[in-house]
């Protein structure tokens, strides 16, 4: 089986890789308005790609203020334990970079995903994109 590779990103050389990434999940399989997917943090976060023979096949970025977010990841590439790989990776560069702790807002059918990286939940459900979420938070040794 080919090797997934896990990088940071360049923003604007990797910025198609990253939106065809998102747009494929959020906005077309969730149906995420488009309105919302892009926001102020996309110039300043660190963003990573995972790529497959140099295609890009899941993406999630780090803000400055530790939250991880729009992680994603190609439904044909899903159930092959990338996800948990691309997390660790994240959390890995938040560490390197001198954060003590990280957060995220979980879709609650995706809490167990994140807790199996030691994410614990923090407070109750709310809604962000019309999606059920959940604040979880992981500190670092």
């Amino acid at each position: 089986m080919a090797e997934f590779e896990i990088a940071v990103a360049d923003w604007d050389r990797d910025l198609d890789a990253i939106r065809m990434v998102r747009e494929t999940v959020f906005i077309r399989e969730q149906k995420v308005d488009p309105a919302i997917e892009w926001d102020d943090q996309e110039t300043s976060a660190a963003h990573f790609l995972v790529r497959l023979e140099g295609e890009p096949v899941a993406t999630g970025r780090l803000t400055s203020k530790g939250k991880i977010g729009r992680m994603a990841v190609l439904p044909a590439f899903r159930g092959r334990g990338l996800g948990l790989r691309l997390l660790e990776a994240i959390c890995n560069y938040a560490r390197s970079r001198g954060l003590h702790h990280v957060f995220l807002h979980a879709q609650c059918h995706a809490q167990d995903f994140y807790a199996k990286s030691g994410f614990q939940p923090v407070g109750g459900e709310f809604e962000e994109a019309d999606i059920p979420h959940i604040k979880m938070e992981r500190s670092f040794d």
